[in-house]
């Protein structure tokens, strides 16, 4: 999704989101990620700083946070989450680098997986059953995960997550069935976001 992408190219529109609209992006967060709280995303988006929403294509939407400038310069924007088409709302790499005790939901890929995930890949099935891979427990209610759930995707032995995706089957069925892909990568290290710094 984000491999090649250029902020200089790729952007075709930008607007200052209206508070309204950003209590609707809070809301989608929070059910995204059951960890988070209405005041930890207060202080990771304060109501007084604007969201700014970026368009890429057709089906794509880059939400940022803009920063004043202290020597009274307009700004930057920086990349804080992203969304494709009605799917769920998800954050990006260094916004989650950036604040490493905040819990979003997430699961563990095996260190096979590792130099695939590095690439762009999908997350095959058996990268989260092998030893070593991880998901949230299923309860007698149902799936953990669901289809079309936002995670982020930590690997063996890092202490910072590798990417960001959506699961394509539940974490039941991937439990269940074992192959396929179970997660598809929107957002990955060293793709065009994460060289994302800031938007001008």
């Amino acid at each position: 999704m984000f491999k090649r992408f250029d902020a200089n190219t790729d952007i075709s529109t930008s607007t200052q989101i209206k508070s309204s609209a950003q209590r609707g992006i809070k809301s989608s967060i929070l059910s995204s990620h059951p960890s988070l709280n209405e005041e930890i995303l207060d202080d990771l988006l304060p109501k007084k700083s604007p969201l700014v929403q970026y368009k890429i294509g057709s089906h794509l939407m880059l939400y940022c946070r803009h920063i004043t400038s202290d020597s009274g310069g307009s700004g930057v924007d920086e990349p804080i989450f992203f969304q494709h088409r009605d799917g769920p709302i998800l954050p990006t790499l260094r916004f989650v680098h950036m604040y490493p005790d905040i819990k979003f939901t997430s699961v563990t890929v095996d260190k096979g997986a590792i130099p695939f995930l590095l690439g762009g890949a999908n997350v095959m099935c058996p990268g989260l059953t092998n030893v070593g891979g991880c998901m949230p427990e299923d309860g007698e209610d149902g799936p953990a995960l669901q289809k079309g759930d936002g995670v982020v995707i930590y690997a063996e032995g890092k202490e910072y997550p590798l990417a960001v995706g959506f699961m394509t089957m539940s974490s039941v069925d991937v439990r269940k069935k074992n192959k396929g892909t179970g997660i598809e990568t929107c957002h990955f290290l060293g793709d065009g976001l994460w060289g994302t710094e800031e938007i001008h």
